[in-house]
């Protein structure tokens, strides 16, 4: 049986919103194990547990780039919300979506190798990010991008620089923009239900099943029950079923809006900073005590 610390639990509470006791049980019955964990407490608690789960845990900052027809966004990562701010950093970012955008690279790596000079570094996009690491003291990364080109157009919306949308569209540039700053509020995981990841649907099945057989209902309502919460699950995670979040009566779906509107989203992007990236916490007493000790050791 692995040991639940305490570190744990507070990881898990993080997570889920859910309270410490339950959360100590979870990982007791899951034997540790995080992901397992938090199934548990999705069973017994409901959606509710899922609502902190995408908390972002590192740093950095999204940022987009559209002209014409063509588009791109970007995440770079940086170790601390002040670096986030700074002024060079945030230079950089903004250079490297337009360069994505010009140059389209195939990769990271291409990308790294595009021309690029700032603040007296260069002659690349990696010569300049290490220069910056040197300079500001942190260290950064080019996580991902993005790129759109065709015949269809391209609509953004930045929420800060935490959060990234581009949406590939036919139609009304309002409406689209409308779609962008939904899909920022509500983060779909997909445009519809069909596209819903197949990993996805299979482990919210999981989670259905296990909560409708707490039921003790008949075998055949147990499965109409888990049947409905997928449905229902697909509904909430699929971009055109969802309720349009600037919608007058609350019911009209976004689909809706955009038949209204005559226009067709043919894709989106949507980019959260540090999005499934587990954070390093640091014991600051720890830390304390060691340096307090190997200060104690010196003299």
């Amino acid at each position: 049986m692995a040991a639940i610390t305490a570190s744990m639990v507070a990881e898990l509470r993080a997570r889920t919103d859910a309270p410490m006791m339950e959360c100590k049980k979870a990982l007791t019955e899951a034997e540790g194990d995080m992901e397992r964990a938090e199934e548990i407490l999705r069973v017994k608690l409901g959606n509710k547990a899922g609502k902190a789960a995408s908390r972002v845990t590192a740093e950095g900052i999204v940022a987009a780039a559209v002209k014409g027809n063509v588009g791109a966004i970007v995440e770079v990562n940086c170790e601390t919300d002040f670096v986030s701010k700074n002024d060079a950093f945030l230079a950089f970012v903004n250079a490297v979506a337009g360069l994505i955008v010009d140059a389209n690279p195939a990769d990271i790596a291409a990308l790294s190798a595009l021309p690029l000079s700032q603040e007296g570094f260069g002659p690349t996009v990696e010569d300049v990010r290490k220069g910056l690491i040197g300079k500001i003291g942190e260290n950064m990364t080019i996580r991902r991008f993005k790129r759109y080109e065709g015949a269809a157009k391209l609509a953004s919306y930045l929420h800060g620089t935490r959060i990234g949308v581009v949406v590939e569209f036919d139609g009304d540039d309002v409406a689209a923009k409308d779609v962008a700053m939904h899909v920022a509020a509500m983060k779909p995981a997909a445009l519809s239900s069909a596209e819903v990841s197949a990993e996805l649907v299979e482990k919210e099945r999981k989670i259905a099943t296990e909560k409708a057989a707490e039921s003790g209902k008949p075998a055949e309502i147990v499965a109409k029950m888990v049947e409905g919460s997928v449905q229902k699950f697909l509904k909430e995670v699929s971009l055109l079923d969802q309720v349009f979040v600037k919608a007058a009566d609350g019911k009209q779906t976004v689909a809706q809006m955009l038949k209204d509107k005559a226009t067709t989203v043919k894709s989106f992007t949507l980019y959260v900073v540090g999005e499934g990236i587990e954070k390093k916490v640091d014991d600051f007493a720890a830390e304390v005590a060691a340096q307090v000790a190997a200060a104690s050791k010196q003299q």
